[in-house]
């Protein structure tokens, strides 16, 4: 299963997907190993978690953004791998602490992590839940 979402993953860095889509690819790679991922998923952090981003602009523009923390551990891994390998992108990912940053995500943050009110009225929100 690992080769498929590696794959996967791929695609998604590619352009061949978007990562809604790698997002459902993965979601049912996992639910097709179900006993094996429902005994995996107990020892890993977050299971179904979310990273929820959202944006309101004081003009309208709004963002909204939900990203599956395991899927955000597995593109800080592969993304950095594959960036280290391009000359132009290794210099920004060389003293990135992969380990660390997926360490952090470990400890299981949750709840609110980000909120801010710009002067103009913009607002910023980021939780995990």
């Amino acid at each position: 299963m690992k080769d498929e979402i590696s794959r996967v993953l791929t695609m998604m860095d590619e352009g061949k997907i978007d990562k809604e889509k790698a997002s459902e690819l993965i979601t049912i790679l996992q639910s097709n190993g179900h006993s094996e991922v429902e005994s995996v998923n107990e020892n890993v952090p977050y299971g179904n978690k979310m990273l929820k981003i959202r944006v309101t602009s004081d003009e309208g523009d709004n963002v909204n953004v939900n990203l599956p923390i395991n899927l955000i551990k597995a593109v800080l891994k592969v993304g950095t791998n594959i960036a280290e390998k391009i000359p132009e992108a290794e210099k920004y990912v060389k003293d990135i602490n992969i380990e660390l940053l997926t360490e952090a995500i470990e400890n299981e943050l949750d709840g609110q992590i980000v909120d801010i009110t710009s002067a103009n009225g913009d607002k910023v929100f980021v939780v995990i839940e």
